[in-house]
């Protein structure tokens, strides 16, 4: 996984006490991995199956190394579809990840939205406090880049305050191959991520 993501995972998973209790079953995948996971899922299970939870060479969030598929720890893990229930030590891990930047991508009900099926053993790390505001307005990540587009950096920003810091977030449009200037405060820390479409987000974080 990258960096930033496998060390919330190890963090939030040594909180919980759950290292042996729930397992990775897939983090970074390359390219070649990624086809040849697509081509197995075609041949073993059809179109259908594979279209709703193996995603296009090239197009899969584990390619990133910010996604990561867990399951319960048992006997036999489906690796396309591992067991990863709502209750128990698992339904903990829902609950506290997303203080530790996870969100889990895929729910339930919004499959018109992610054109993926419901996966409730993928996690996507987007970063606290996104996590955080992703849950209280029950939005996908598609959504979510939507939402954040009514906060320009030439305008409004959007603040959210929580365990006595102040988070300032805006939103940058960059064309391809263009440069996008911004002015921060010295000494204020912040965080400068890809929007996967044709901008970026700028996060700062006070302390109050």
């Amino acid at each position: 996984m990258e960096r930033q993501a496998a060390k919330m995972l190890a963090e939030v998973t040594a909180f919980l006490g759950c290292e042996h209790q729930i397992v990775p079953v897939s983090g970074y995948r390359t390219m070649r991995e990624q086809q040849t996971i697509y081509a197995d899922s075609l041949h073993e299970h059809g179109e259908d199956f594979t279209r709703k939870y193996v995603a296009i060479p090239g197009c899969s969030e584990h390619q990133t190394g910010l996604a990561i598929d867990l399951a319960e720890n048992k006997d036999d893990i489906d690796v396309i579809r591992p067991d990863f229930p709502y209750t128990g030590i698992c339904g903990r891990f829902r609950e506290f990840s997303i203080q530790y930047g996870f969100t889990e991508r895929y729910p339930a009900g919004r499959e018109q939205i992610t054109h993926i099926a419901h996966e409730p053993w993928h996690f996507r790390y987007v970063g606290y406090p996104h996590s955080q505001m992703m849950k209280e307005r029950a939005l996908t990540l598609e959504e979510y880049t939507d939402y954040l587009k009514q906060y320009p950096y030439r305008g409004a920003h959007l603040r959210f305050k929580r365990n006595r810091r102040d988070f300032e977030i805006f939103y940058v449009p960059v064309q391809r191959d263009h440069e996008a200037i911004i002015e921060i405060s010295d000494g204020v820390p912040y965080q400068v991520s890809g929007n996967n479409e044709d901008g970026i987000v700028v996060t700062l974080w006070r302390d109050r």
